[in-house]
């Protein structure tokens, strides 16, 4: 007997609704069933549930999926419990139907220096648009293809260097407030190109320090701000019998043996669905507000999914979390009562107590 699966659907009408709200479905599992199938189902049930028939692009559980996505691949990682909602849940107009004028808007800021060839390649780029993690934190953000269509134009040569990289950087949410990382299913990794466009907006065109020269400094002063913490902090987290979460970040392959160390010393394990999100580290120096909403939203995460204690993966996302936790507060506007403990420190602490 095939699953079903239980649906969670997006309704929403900009001519009638003031709040969108969601309708439940159940569908069984066909082998060949895709996503386009799902959506022509409720259609189906419930004449009100409308949907693009081009650009088609939605999401499910968070993660964007065309129409001809597998959902048996869907389930296969999600499982039967799914959740429905616009690309940009921001600009519905009609259930699925988004009002997309700011695609184009964004090509604007580099139609001047484009050719019909440059146009027909950002076209392409449509999902990534939509598919941005940083416009999920400022409506006002250009977007990620308008930069990749940057990154191509310059890397061909184009006469108007200078001006393309300003453009995409004043006075916009722009290139210098873009961590890279986008919500589909079938990821995507764009962040070679981000980082080399940031490089040369910073490059430097007088005796200024460069952009490395300015990271050494940086990374000397996290490094004296870590010894310092070291020297004054004496509390050490205890782990045993708690409730603790794992923040993997950007880092992948480690939580399974992460979640069976928390097992073994009598603790459970909360899931929280910022794990392998990105946390404001490389904003720090372009845009502190950015950094710390992005920072507190995932510390928030955890708290709020039950977890007591925050493992942290990664030791410069463990060490801005701390020498900022106050900001990280006040940007949020909530106490953040949640212990950090670094996955160094929590192996150690584990091995002691096996021991």
């Amino acid at each position: 007997m095939q699953p079903i699966l239980e649906i969670k659907a997006f309704f929403f009408n900009a001519k009638t609704d003031y709040l969108p709200y969601y309708k439940n479905f159940s569908i069984e599992l066909a082998e060949e069933l895709k996503a386009k199938d799902i959506l022509a189902f409720i259609q189906e049930k419930n004449e009100n549930f409308s949907y693009p028939e081009e650009n088609l692009l939605f999401k499910i559980n968070d993660l964007i999926v065309d129409g001809d996505q597998s959902m048996s691949e869907v389930v296969e990682r999600l499982g039967t419990s799914l959740k429905i909602d616009p690309v940009n849940s921001y600009r519905s107009m009609n259930g699925l139907i988004i009002k997309d004028d700011d695609f184009m808007k964004s090509y604007e800021i580099l139609a001047p220096f484009a050719s019909d060839e440059d146009l027909e390649y950002y076209k392409t780029l449509y999902p990534l648009h939509y598919a941005s993690e940083t416009e999920n934190f400022d409506h006002t953000y250009i977007g990620d293809a308008i930069l990749l269509l940057a990154h191509k134009m310059i890397k061909e040569g184009s006469e108007h260097e200078e001006a393309i990289l300003e453009a995409i950087t004043y006075p916009y949410s722009s290139l210098l407030d873009c961590e890279y990382e986008n919500n589909f299913f079938n990821a995507q990794d764009h962040t070679a190109a981000i980082e080399e466009l940031k490089l040369m907006v910073k490059a430097p065109k007088t005796d200024t320090p460069s952009f490395m020269d300015k990271l050494a400094i940086r990374l000397a002063e996290k490094t004296d701000a870590f010894l310092k913490k070291g020297e004054d902090e004496d509390t050490v987290v205890s782990v045993e019998g708690k409730q603790i979460a794992y923040y993997a970040g950007s880092v992948v392959g480690k939580t399974a043996n992460i979640h069976e160390k928390i097992t073994q010393t009598d603790s459970k394990v909360v899931l929280f669905s910022r794990v392998n999100k990105l946390s404001g580290l490389s904003l720090l120096e372009d845009n502190k507000q950015l950094a710390y909403t992005k920072a507190a939203t995932t510390l928030l995460d955890a708290l709020d999914s039950g977890a007591q204690v925050l493992i942290v993966e990664e030791q410069e996302v463990y060490d801005m979390f701390k020498e900022h936790f106050s900001n990280l507060e006040k940007t949020i506007g909530r106490d953040i009562d949640l212990e950090l403990i670094s996955a160094e420190d929590f192996l150690a602490q584990t091995s002691s107590i096996e021991a």
